[in-house]
């Protein structure tokens, strides 16, 4: 079993379901992840195609990571779990088999992505639960449940392909969590919830299963100003 302060402030290259069974109970304060979708996503931007999302052809990790999410979670705890429409039903019915749901955020993105073009609905939105197992309130003033930050492949700093932006990610982590918890992401990508802890004066613990993902990770956090206690 891990020690907690033997794996906060790091990033570590690993399966998040074998990592998690080895954290102990009770021991971060937030979950803020972006796990894969189960829809197989691809994206290509100017001839480079970025690096497949790994585990993300299906949903069949979903109820253990959900199941070792609670655990390792304290009781005042919150959790954000980002998903697409495409499977937010699964998405839910595993939540709830743990959670309370008591939001269902809508993350505006402030414009259309690609794909189908002509038979169907530019999108220009993503979902993100919002749950807990006791009610805790929230920091600041009461904010809508439509959430308004510019998708970061509208501004060009593109380092994943479903790389969320820092400004979205810091609102959330200001919203339920103080100077100095732990925040946890179990799917940490390219690293902007580390990025945000530091920003924030947060601490953190990433989980990312591609090695090429954690060094972009570990170069973003190096040149982070920020302090980790």
């Amino acid at each position: 079993m891990y020690k907690i302060d033997d794996i906060i402030n790091k990033v570590h290259c690993a399966d998040c379901l074998s990592f998690m069974k080895q954290m102990p109970d009770n021991c971060v304060d937030l979950v803020l992840t972006d796990p894969p979708y189960g829809i197989n996503y691809t994206r290509h931007i100017k001839e480079t195609r970025h690096i497949k999302i790994e585990n993300d052809n299906d949903l069949k990790w979903l109820p253990e990571f959900i199941s070792q999410t609670s655990r390792i979670l304290k009781s005042h705890g919150n959790l954000y779990v980002f998903c697409s429409w495409h499977n937010v039903d699964i998405f839910k019915v595993e939540l709830s088999k743990f959670f309370s749901i008591r939001n269902m955020l809508v993350w505006d993105k402030g414009g259309q992505g690609m794909g189908d073009l002509k038979t169907t609905y530019g999108c220009v939105y993503e979902l993100c639960f919002f749950a807990n197992t006791k009610t805790s309130e929230l920091n600041g003033k009461r904010n809508s449940d439509v959430i308004r930050f510019s998708s970061t492949h509208r501004t060009g700093n593109v380092y994943h392909p479903t790389q969320k932006p820092t400004s979205l990610m810091g609102f959330l982590i200001e919203k339920s969590s103080k100077e100095g918890d732990v925040v946890f992401d179990s799917f940490l990508g390219s690293g902007t919830t580390a990025v945000s802890c530091k920003e924030l004066n947060r601490k953190y613990i990433g989980i990312e299963i591609n090695p090429e993902y954690c060094k972009i990770a570990e170069k973003r956090i190096f040149n982070t100003q920020g302090s980790l206690f």
